[in-house]
């Protein structure tokens, strides 16, 4: 009989790019605390142990004629040994010794597998406690504690343990994670939101143990629609998201005081916008890919402008200001700067849904104490087997 494991969805928080650092010396959210986060994820999938009934026992029963022979050659010794006298048992030990070692090198693999298959075996099987329809299928590790309506598969509130790695807690419908609902990793990640056929989607809240986060809407698992980034070094990020990376609309601030609001595209700041250094300097007009291109006109402190044509970040041709083609390109980065930064917020159908989320959560936990105590009074419980 086949087992499907619950899988976690994979965080799609992810930064912008690293083009960026053509404007300014410092970066968005720290690229290795989002990859910790997300590489946290993953490894509570790798992690899971196999279904029982599964176990690799390769070692135990595909033994090499080699080992075999290592062993043969040991009772054969000890018969010789019986036979022989004190200085010719000295020098056969030596040999033996040596063809021994020498067999043993050759299929460490093979030994390796067998003490592994041994261990497997004598591991003890988790219990998994639950309410309802009793024909349940093996445990793969993981734990499962709440309600099966009627079938053998997860309906209602229940809290699911992933092996070692964390747990979820709130609403299923036919197995998988439905509803509202929280999410935890053991090294401190968390998700609080909504969920649709096993997926973060809806409004929610994803907290990475590193201290960064994004809040607002989901589609599919990944971050879509409106949002908010916040990294833990102080940057944050307010606009619009598409498959998880910055799409549309949006403000940047960074975390050494630059600031951009304009158009973004693939996660990178691409159209038209409005850069402000933290020194007083500032760039209006078109970006490719993080670069100036295009025309536009950047200013300085002092009060003096550069404006013209761009390529790869450098003023290639200058025009003047009231030039049309530059004219344009200015009016229509600020017309984006400014719907940028007035991009439409989320945050109270993200506070609903976390709400939900909470709610949902009590009510797996006490799904999950009456599947303990139904299983202590011998109730709809049973040790899978």
């Amino acid at each position: 009989m086949s087992y499907t494991k619950l899988k976690r969805t994979q965080s799609s928080l992810l930064r912008s790019s690293p083009t960026i650092h053509s404007l300014s010396s410092i970066s968005e959210c720290d690229v290795s605390d989002l990859e910790a986060g997300e590489k946290e994820e993953k490894q509570s999938r790798r992690k899971q142990s196999k279904p029982f009934g599964l176990i690799n026992r390769t070692g135990s029963n595909r033994i090499k004629p080699g080992l075999v022979f290592t062993l043969s050659s040991f009772l054969l010794f000890f018969f010789v040994f019986s036979q022989t006298g004190t200085s010719e048992n000295l020098l056969l030990c030596l040999a033996f010794v040596a063809v021994a070692l020498f067999l043993a090198s050759r299929n460490m693999a093979v030994i390796n597998q067998t003490v592994t298959a041994i261990k497997q075996k004598h591991k003890p099987e988790p219990v998994q406690w639950y309410i309802g329809d009793s024909n349940q299928e093996p445990s793969n590790g993981d734990v499962y504690e709440g309600e099966f309506n009627g079938g053998r598969r997860c309906n209602g509130s229940g809290v699911y343990y992933y092996y070692v790695n964390g747990r979820y807690e709130g609403d299923w419908v036919n197995g998988r994670h439905d509803g509202y609902g929280i999410e935890s990793w053991s090294k401190g990640s968390k998700f609080k939101g909504q969920y649709k056929q096993g997926l973060r989607h809806g409004y929610g809240v994803y907290w990475f143990y590193t201290g960064d986060s994004y809040s607002g809407e989901w589609f599919n698992g990944q971050s879509h629609g409106s949002g908010v980034q916040t990294c833990a070094d102080g940057s944050s990020y307010v606009g619009e998201f598409k498959f998880g990376v910055k799409h549309g609309l949006g403000s940047y601030q960074f975390r050494n005081g630059d600031r951009y609001a304009g158009e973004y595209y693939g996660d990178k700041i691409h159209g038209f916008g409005v850069y402000h250094f933290a020194n007083g300097q500032y760039y209006e007009g078109a970006w490719h890919e993080g670069r100036k291109q295009g025309y536009g006109t950047y200013g300085f402190r002092t009060g003096g402008v550069k404006c013209g044509e761009w390529d790869d970040g450098n003023l290639v041709n200058r025009h003047p200001l009231e030039t049309g083609p530059v004219y344009k390109a200015v009016q229509s980065a600020r017309e984006m700067a400014r719907k940028g930064v007035n991009q439409r917020r989320v945050d109270e159908q993200v506070m609903r849904a976390v709400a939900a989320a909470n709610k949902a959560a009590t009510a797996a936990r006490v799904a999950a104490v009456k599947a303990v105590q139904n299983q202590m009074d011998g109730k709809f419980c049973e040790k899978l087997k």
